[in-house]
């Protein structure tokens, strides 16, 4: 393996603007997920119904979905005086506690964003919890504040953090939708192979796929691998600065497991990423992999893919990651990854890529720019030109990478 020292792109965020109206912004979902629209792209663009994507992906394909599961982490407590605290649980104390925090019984600590924060002094705040046909009560006090707020939640119902959200919370739909969340989204905004729950904010790029879809890839030969990337609410994180590389970007967690990393080694070449959220952790493998004799955990940096130009081979990462863990005497691990994929990075591990029309200056559209360069422009004139939908609840493009 040969490494050369790579620099961090200076990229302005200015040159990732494009005019997004109002009326292109989906607010609800289409009444049936495979009937989105379906931008392909691959060396010219064509346009197809999501229903049709078996069509279009190659029999020698392997699909990486993202199986997290939407948490109900908006909590709103009325106080006495009339006035709305909102809690939006972010993540555990211990980010990479998720699983053991949501199966936590009578208390949990979340770092939190805090709305109307203002009107919330010192006091604990209370909310009726009904379960099993009485009324307990959940309560809410402010440990400390530093940007996001460290909540110490208690309650005194017979069940575990994960049911209490789901009696006292809402789904966390996205800001950008301007309205609140309706019993419509309940369903809507998980993906139909969502299993293990840690994300607010859905892996939008699977809310189009239907069971017939699934069984129509896998009666073609497609194969399916999920993985488990728990998305953030810093996936909505506006990039403030003008240059990409100053940009702060949110940490995810998830999970490696063994069996995963033995698939993705013998397809390499034929893999399709299923959502952003599933790009940057089969990206994060790899530079997981490329460092695993150097480090003892499992966490990647923001720029610590930057610091080298590896040419180490995907399936070569893969394995040494098995290595490591059969050293370590472990088939799964949980792992965080903090990369930022912005154009001028290489991608590794992925030949193409199933995702939204996101917005303009995001990190989401800058990884797209990466991914397929400033044919990116070309993708998103013809889709605001041809009547195709925005954001979470919109429709679909599946990107291959011919630069």
């Amino acid at each position: 393996m040969k490494n050369k020292k790579q620099v961090v792109p200076e990229i302005s965020v200015g040159d990732y603007i494009y005019a997004l109206p109002d009326e292109k912004i989906a607010r609800y979902p289409d009444k049936e997920r495979d009937n989105s629209k379906l931008l392909v792209y691959d060396k010219e663009i064509s346009e197809h119904t999501f229903s049709h994507l078996p069509e279009v992906i190659s029999a020698d394909s392997l699909m990486v979905f993202n199986n997290s599961k939407v948490i109900r982490a908006r909590i709103f407590f009325k106080k006495e005086t009339g006035a709305v605290i909102e809690i939006f649980c972010l993540h555990p104390a211990t980010p990479s506690s998720f699983e053991d925090s949501l199966s936590s019984t009578s208390q949990c600590s979340w770092w939190c964003a805090v709305g109307n924060a203002k009107k919330w002094k010192d006091e604990i705040l209370e909310k009726k919890l009904e379960y099993n046909g009485k009324t307990y009560c959940l309560r809410a006090k402010k440990l400390e504040a530093n940007g996001d707020f460290l909540i110490m939640f208690e309650w005194n119902a017979p069940i575990d953090f994960s049911q209490t959200l789901d009696r006292c919370g809402n789904i966390p739909i996205p800001p950008y939708l301007k309205r609140d969340s309706e019993q419509i989204d309940e369903y809507s905004y998980q993906t139909v192979y969502s299993k293990l729950k840690g994300s607010v904010a859905a892996p939008t790029a699977g809310l189009h796929f239907t069971q017939n879809v699934l069984t129509a890839l896998r009666n073609k030969g497609v194969d399916f691998e999920e993985i488990t990337l728990h998305v953030g609410a810093g996936t909505f994180k506006p990039i403030k600065e003008k240059l990409a590389h100053k940009h702060e970007m949110h940490q995810e967690t998830f999970i490696i497991n063994r069996s995963t990393l033995e698939h993705l080694r013998d397809k390499t070449g034929d893999i399709i990423a299923v959502g952003t959220t599933s790009a940057r952790m089969l990206e994060s493998l790899y530079w997981l992999g490329v460092a695993a004799d150097a480090k003892k955990d499992y966490s990647l940096s923001q720029w610590e893919a930057y610091q080298h130009d590896s040419d180490m081979s995907a399936g070569e990462a893969f394995t040494r990651l098995i290595d490591k863990m059969d050293s370590q005497k472990t088939v799964s691990e949980q792992a965080s990854t903090e990369i930022m994929i912005i154009p001028g990075y290489r991608f590794r591990t992925i030949k193409g890529l199933i995702t939204n029309f996101h917005q303009p200056e995001s990190t989401l559209i800058l990884l797209v720019a990466a991914f397929i360069g400033d044919k990116w422009k070309d993708v998103y004139d013809y889709a605001l030109n041809n009547d195709f939908r925005f954001l979470s609840y919109g429709d679909c493009s599946l990107l291959f990478n011919n630069k």
